[in-house]
């Protein structure tokens, strides 16, 4: 994270919203997909789940956030998703981060980190970017021990 100032502690839901996300990750590799998955959360309810799937729908948007969204827009009959929290076990990519800010999330709460593409502090901060019009907070690292362990484990097998 390139300002620790911005990160935010976790709260005691945290690890039990992304228990949700790793069961759905399970499902992204039950599926032979990469093993993400990801819940949105307002107001003590899911009201989105999504979880990766680009390559059996030949969709190169189907990430879990970008499903999870989608489906929140679609529950709450507003593409603004105002006070709600996003949890994925990866560190989001650009493309993801991006729809995140435009959704006008709370707050954003990860797992693993994502050096080589993550947009939420690892390689780049998108979701905090001052010369945008909204910025999340960010919770990293909850689970990050089992998120980390289910890809390590995941492209281990595929080698």
């Amino acid at each position: 994270m390139s300002d620790s100032s911005s990160m935010a502690s976790a709260l005691p839901a945290d690890q039990q919203w992304m228990q949700e996300a790793l069961a759905l990750a399970r499902k992204a590799q039950a599926e032979g997909e990469v093993p993400v998955g990801a819940v949105l959360v307002k107001d003590g309810v899911i009201v989105g789940r999504g979880w990766n799937h680009p390559i059996s729908a030949r969709d190169p948007t189907a990430h879990a956030e970008i499903i999870a969204l989608r489906q929140a827009a679609q529950a709450l009959q507003n593409y603004r998703l105002t006070g709600a929290t996003l949890y994925v076990t990866l560190e989001p990519c650009a493309m993801c981060a991006g729809a995140m800010v435009h959704a006008r999330i709370a707050r954003l709460v990860y797992g693993a980190a994502d050096p080589r593409a993550g947009a939420a502090g690892s390689l780049f901060n998108l979701v905090q970017a001052p010369a945008l019009n909204h910025r999340l907070e960010i919770t990293a690292g909850v689970l990050a021990v089992d998120c980390s362990a289910l890809l390590r484990d995941f492209f281990s097998a595929r080698r």
